[in-house]
């Protein structure tokens, strides 16, 4: 074990505390058979984006499981085991197939569900293929993603839907960005705020946006199958900035605006929709969608263009720049994938402000124990789910007399008071009765 409280103040303590122990299996091992590698497989993950599929077939890895996507001529979309049930070929050298997907080196065709739908060399009369099916796992095609499910087919959830892509017209472009990590320190950045200030703003170039810079009020909050994590900053003496960032267990991530302007607005939506989908236990991909609406072009910065795969318009969201750059500039992806192939918590110091990554990891042990209350939305839910994501500019000054971060912090209840009682209500009723109560909250 390594040397800690004893020998935490003496300088020169290297020696001391070299030993590096071993990560927190139960929460970043996602292999089959791992208590949260099952807790994965009872959700629909996107594995690829559709542009990926074209006449060859691709090969991915998923939770531990070599795989290989295709899209067969009939535009049936398939997820199978990679190797080839007849002599163990990867399929990534199959041949697409008006249905199905053949292995170049037998011939044998498979099916999007496992069927053997030929076996060329084996005798007419041959009922080999009836005899068993191939590995694969049920895949669907959904704006411009291809999503999987790796369960237990008796417990297969519906596709989740989301309000913020039922009812926004957003344009929504899918993006990719892998790591060379674990999944867990990657999905921890979204509850952790605070490095906006310094990583994002201090010091280097400013990454995202100037109003970043400004030291948040911080606030999470455990919400039914997830939480929220909500920052609250005074851009100047006229306007306080509220922003929501909502997480769905296991792996759904939801935040605002990536560059906020600072003009008044009243609960915008959704400025990215992703997931942190494991590969296994030291790689990962966030792959989702990139918002793009009436407030993005307001500073004139987000790009369409630039998103897709390996790449998302801001600084520092994928590898692939030089060393020195990413020295001078570091951005999210050089702070997470720094962290070790897997993150070590044992030689963690916490403080104040890691109260959402805490609570995070809380959340997740209980969940893959089955300690959770109520099942998770991304396991079962049926129909939209509200997502509490948002960014709020609103016109307050602090009154009189009143003690600056007590009022910021007084704001952020309210506003998410608010959001809160309005779970019951879809589309844009919900929408509708959020803004009026954050209007007459401003109106006081």
């Amino acid at each position: 074990m390594p040397m800690r409280n004893q020998d935490i103040c003496q300088s020169y303590s290297g020696y001391l505390l070299r030993d590096v122990p071993a990560e927190d299996s139960e929460l970043t091992h996602v292999r089959p058979t791992t208590p949260m590698g099952e807790l994965l497989r009872r959700s629909w993950h996107p594995v690829c984006l559709t542009q990926q599929l074209g006449d060859l077939p691709l090969a991915v890895r998923l939770l531990g499981e070599d795989l290989v996507a295709y899209r067969d001529r009939s535009g049936q979309i398939g997820l199978l085991h990679r190797h080839c049930s007849h002599r163990g070929t990867s399929l990534e050298f199959g041949i697409v197939s008006d249905r199905g997907l053949r292995c170049c080196y037998h011939g044998w065709l498979f099916d999007h569900d496992g069927a053997i739908l030929e076996t060329p060399g084996e005798p007419s009369g041959s009922n080999l293929k009836a005899s068993f099916n191939h590995g694969a796992y049920p895949a669907v095609e959904h704006r411009g993603l291809v999503f999987a499910y790796l369960g237990p087919p008796a417990t297969k959830p519906p596709l989740p839907q989301l309000d913020t892509l039922e009812t926004l017209r957003d344009q929504l472009v899918p993006f990719s960005l892998w790591h060379p990590c674990n999944w867990l320190q990657v999905l921890e950045n979204f509850m952790d705020p605070i490095h906006t200030i310094f990583l994002h703003s201090d010091y280097a170039e400013i990454q995202l946006s100037e109003a970043y810079a400004a030291r948040p009020e911080l606030h999470w909050e455990e919400v039914d199958g997830g939480m929220i994590c909500v920052s609250t900053r005074r851009l100047d003496a006229d306007y306080v900035w509220v922003r929501t960032n909502h997480l769905l267990l296991p792996n759904f991530v939801q935040v605002g605006t990536l560059y906020e302007d600072g003009k008044e607005k009243n609960f915008s939506r959704a400025g990215i929709t992703r997931w942190v989908v494991p590969h296994d236990d030291t790689h990962c991909s966030i792959i989702g969608w990139r918002h793009f609406n009436e407030v993005v072009p307001s500073l004139l910065l987000g790009d369409p263009e630039e998103c897709g795969v390996d790449q998302m318009d801001a600084v520092g969201q994928s590898g692939g720049r030089s060393p020195e750059e990413t020295q001078r500039n570091p951005g999210d992806w050089d702070v997470m994938v720094s962290q070790r192939p897997i993150a070590i918590h044992a030689l963690e110091h916490a403080g104040t402000t890691d109260q959402g990554v805490m609570m995070l990891r809380r959340n997740l042990r209980m969940a893959a124990r089955g300690e959770n209350q109520a099942p998770l939305p991304l396991h079962e839910k049926t129909g939209a789910i509200n997502t509490q994501t948002q960014d709020t500019v609103m016109r307050v000054r602090t009154p009189e007399g009143t003690d600056e971060r007590q009022h910021l912090r007084e704001l952020c209840k309210r506003v998410t008071n608010i959001i809160a009682s309005c779970g019951d209500l879809e589309g844009e009723s919900r929408l509708d009765r959020i803004r009026k109560g954050i209007t007459s909250l401003v109106a006081e």
